[in-house]
């Protein structure tokens, strides 16, 4: 089991760099062909802050773990808003673009209420598994393939989205990514080596994954939802950590949300459509976190406004019209990032005691 334990972390180690080695490489190639910063940011960026939940989802559906496949991506969702948004917040107030209110925020609640009727079919469908395992495990539906297509159109529908707002004269300036443009040998060896990482990582994650937890006699789902989850979320809290620690809030923000639609309208739309996988109505619960937690975050930063640091710079700085614009910015404060944080800390204890009960 210790062995078991070293390959996992090990996995998510290399997950993790992988992911990093990866978007890096694949920026600096994007640049090459005359990408625009914020074409990649809204693009590659986000796609390799995903990739880990990806390459885990897809090794997950192709051996049939259903419980890895959804603990992970609804376990990363609860953890990017609760945990990442929460130490994000608590590092420095978090500013918000309103576009995050009106636009990205209800996109994501779609998200969490599309996932949520989808794979309760028997509930809203009257459909009742003719399997006897199923029945056990209280399997109240499935993200078939054509449930997969559905996620998909939105996914696409939603990119439709991000490109045309990032044409529009009202998108967010100071947004873009920090891109390098690498030698050609340097871009090249990030891609493939990135690329290896998180194939190997995936694989070590997900075997590991399923051997700990059989001999801990806890389910895969259990596994997938904390240790799984936190780990393939790392991208995510390193971008939105550093993102706060470098007053540059509405990045932080906006990657998490972000991250948050494309688990659910990418990654779960992918594996579903290389295999099917049952959906335990134990899962709802987490689910409901989900929603639960985006319904607060939308609260808060519609309620939460006021002057950040940096208004407070600019008031110095004596210049009324930049003053009176921040004092309108919709903030996520720092007692909000406490309680987002021990709303995680809640949740995880919630999830050990299901699973023990």
């Amino acid at each position: 089991m210790l062995f078991a334990t070293l390959l996992l972390v090990f996995g998510l180690v290399l997950l993790t760099i992988g992911a990093d080695k990866f978007v890096e490489g694949a920026s600096s190639l994007a640049k090459k062909l005359g990408m625009s910063e914020l074409v990649i940011g809204l693009t590659v960026v986000a796609f390799g802050t995903s990739a880990p939940e990806l390459v885990v989802n897809v090794i997950s559906a192709w051996k049939g773990e259903a419980g890895l496949v959804y603990g992970n991506i609804i376990g990363s969702n609860v953890c990017n808003f609760l945990l990442i948004l929460g130490v994000a917040g608590m590092i420095y107030p978090l500013t918000a673009h309103k576009d995050i209110i009106k636009k990205d925020l209800p996109y994501s609640l779609l998200a969490a209420l599309a996932l949520l009727i989808l794979v309760n079919d028997a509930f809203f469908m009257g459909y009742v598994p003719d399997k006897p395992e199923l029945i056990a495990k209280n399997v109240v539906g499935s993200l078939s393939r054509i449930d997969g297509a559905i996620l998909a159109g939105l996914f696409a529908f939603f990119l439709y989205y991000v490109f045309t707002s990032a044409s529009s004269s009202d998108a967010p300036s100071g947004e873009e990514e920090d891109v390098q443009e690498l030698s050609t040998g340097l871009t090249w060896l990030y891609l493939l080596g990135g690329m290896a990482g998180l194939i190997i990582g995936g694989q070590l994650i997900v075997d590991n994954a399923t051997i700990l937890a059989k001999a801990l006699g806890m389910s895969d789902t259990m596994i997938g939802l904390t240790v799984v989850a936190v780990g393939t979320s790392l991208p995510e809290l390193a971008t939105s950590a550093a993102a706060a620690m470098k007053k540059k809030s509405d990045i932080a923000i906006a990657n998490v949300v972000g991250s948050n639609i494309f688990n659910i309208f990418f990654v779960l739309s992918t594996s579903s459509l290389i295999a099917p996988a049952a959906f335990e109505d134990k899962l709802n619960i987490d689910l409901y976190v989900v929603l639960g937690s985006t319904v607060l975050l939308f609260l808060f930063l519609l309620f939460s406004s006021g002057r950040s640091r940096t208004a407070q710079e600019v008031e110095i700085m004596d210049n009324p019209e930049l003053v009176a614009k921040t004092a309108k910015e919709h903030v996520f404060q720092r007692w909000q990032g406490f309680v987002f944080f021990a709303a995680y800390i809640c949740y995880l204890a919630y999830s050990i005691w299901r699973e023990m009960a």
